[in-house]
């Protein structure tokens, strides 16, 4: 399953009602609502790819021993790994 990552602005009271919010009372012109929901484990990562994205993202734990290769359960070399950072543009 991939990384879920949502951004969500709320600029107006009708933007926000035809996202199927409901009026609160709260103060409803917050600049940026962020949703994140990330897997973060090398168990959890299916691919090198998802690992490396993990990575990344911030992950740090992924490549524990700084050998430059993250997950080394689902990657198997460091060429393996700059070819999909260099495709994903980390």
């Amino acid at each position: 399953m991939p990384v879920i990552l949502a951004i969500v602005a709320a600029g107006s009271a009708q933007a926000a009602e035809n996202a199927g919010a409901r009026p609160t009372g709260a103060v409803t012109d917050l600049p940026k609502v962020i949703i994140l929901a990330q897997r973060q484990s090398c168990k959890s990562a299916s691919s090198c790819q998802e690992a490396v994205e993990m990575w990344c993202g911030g992950y740090r734990r992924a490549d524990a021993d700084g050998d430059g290769i993250p997950c080394e359960n689902v990657c198997r070399s460091r060429a393996q790994v700059d070819k999909i950072r260099q495709e994903i543009g980390c």
